[in-house]
C-alpha cells in the first residue's frame, strides 16, 4: 500500500438506502448542494440495471472541480460476485477523491445488510468510519403488500439509524403515523424518523456513528460477474448496446447509444412520458441539448445537464415490452 493510500483513514461513510423510486438520487443531490465549502465528498452509486445511469445524472450536475467525485457500480447488488466490482470501484474512488465524506447509494433492490457487512470488513476498518445509515421510505407504500412483504424493503428499514419519510407533500394524514408505527415494529429501538419532501435531508442526519453491528447473515444467490461490465463495453457499429437483468421480482432493460446518435427531444419526451413502469432513468443527447430523465410512479422529471459522454436509458419493470427498442429508434434525429 502506498503513502497516498495510507493517508486515507476513518473517512465518515453513510449508506443512503431505500426502495425503487423513493428519491435516493434526489436526496444525494440535495446533500451535495449543502456540502461544506472546502470539503471533498465521494459518492459510490450502485444500480440494479446493467447500463448505469445514476452516475451520469450526478456527473452532469457536479464535477471534481467542485470537490465531488462519483463512481458507479451497475449490474445488481454491489456486494455480489465476492464484492469484487464494489471493492475495485471503492478503492479507486477513495484513492482519487481522498474524501472528507463518502456517500454510498446501494440499488433499491440491493441487500443493505450485505453492503454494511462488506464495509465493516477488516480491509476497510481503518479506512472507513461507518456513520449513520439513512433509509428513505415512501410511507404510501405501506398499504401495498408488494412492498411490506418484500424482504429488501423491510431490511432497509431494519438497519436504518434514520428513517426518512420522503415525499411528505403527497401523504394522507394517517400515512405519517403509519410509518412511525412500522419503524417502531420493525426498526432498531434507537431509530429516528424524520419527514421531508424532494429529498431535502439536513446534513445533521449524516452525523454520528452507526449503531449497526455487523452480524453473520445468509448469503443471497446472484449471478457471478464473469464477463466485462456492459457499461464498459465498446459500442459496436450498429450504434447501441442492449443489456438485461432480473432479480428480486423485477426485470431491467437498458441501452447505451453512441454519442453520434442524436435524439429528437419532442419525440423522446412523448415516449418516456407514456411509459408505465416501476422505474426509468436516462440521459440523452438531443437536438435540444443534453437532458436527464427520472420517472417514478408519481411523475416524469426532466433536467438539462452540462454534458454526458453518451446517451443511455435503464427501465425497471415487472414486464419487459419488446416494442420499447423500436420506439427509441423512432426517436432518433436521423435514424438509419
Amino acid at each position: 500500500m502506498n503513502t497516498k493510500q495510507l493517508a486515507i483513514r476513518a473517512v465518515p461513510t453513510n449508506i443512503i438506502s431505500g426502495f425503487l423510486g423513493v428519491g435516493k438520487t434526489s436526496a444525494i443531490l440535495q446533500l451535495l448542494k449543502h456540502k461544506p465549502k472546502g470539503e471533498r465528498w465521494a459518492v459510490l452509486v450502485n444500480e440494479f440495471g446493467e447500463i448505469g445511469v445514476d452516475g451520469s445524472l450526478l456527473e452532469g450536475q457536479y464535477t471534481n472541480a467542485q470537490g465531488i467525485f462519483i463512481r458507479e457500480v451497475p449490474g445488481g447488488c454491489m456486494c455480489c460476485a465476492a464484492g469484487l466490482p464494489m471493492h475495485i470501484a471503492l478503492n479507486q474512488l477513495l484513492a482519487k477523491a481522498k474524501p472528507d465524506r463518502l456517500l454510498i447509494e446501494p440499488t433499491g433492490l440491493g441487500h443493505p445488510k450485505e453492503v454494511l457487512k462488506t464495509l465493516s470488513a477488516e480491509h476497510y476498518q481503518d479506512v472507513l468510519s461507518l456513520h449513520k445509515t439513512l433509509t428513505l421510505v415512501d410511507a404510501r407504500k405501506l398499504s401495498d403488500k408488494r412492498y411490506t412483504s418484500h424482504d429488501t424493503f423491510n431490511q432497509q428499514i431494519a438497519i436504518a439509524d434514520v428513517v426518512i419519510g420522503n415525499k411528505l407533500d403527497l401523504y394522507k394524514e394517517e400515512e405519517r403515523a403509519n410509518l412511525i408505527a412500522y419503524v417502531k415494529q420493525l426498526g432498531q429501538t434507537h431509530a429516528e424518523v424524520i419527514f421531508t419532501q424532494y429529498g431535502d435531508i439536513p446534513l445533521s442526519a449524516l452525523q454520528g456513528l452507526t449503531t449497526n453491528n455487523p452480524i453473520p447473515i445468509h448469503h443471497h444467490h446472484h449471478k457471478t460477474q464473469t464477463k466485462p461490465l456492459v457499461s464498459e463495453l465498446a459500442i459496436p457499429a450498429c450504434g447501441f448496446v442492449k443489456a438485461m437483468n432480473e432479480g428480486e421480482g423485477f426485470s431491467s432493460i437498458g441501452w447505451r447509444f453512441s454519442p453520434k446518435k442524436i435524439f429528437n427531444h419532442k419525440l423522446l419526451f412523448s415516449f418516456l412520458a407514456g411509459l408505465r413502469v416501476e422505474r426509468m432513468k436516462a440521459v440523452f443527447i438531443t437536438d435540444a441539448g443534453v437532458v436527464g430523465y427520472n420517472l417514478t410512479g408519481d411523475a416524469l422529471t426532466e433536467i438539462h445537464l452540462d454534458d454526458c459522454l453518451e446517451s443511455k436509458i435503464e427501465i425497471i419493470s415487472n414486464d419487459i415490452d419488446d416494442k420499447w427498442e423500436l420506439a427509441l429508434m423512432h426517436c432518433l434525429q436521423n435514424p438509419e
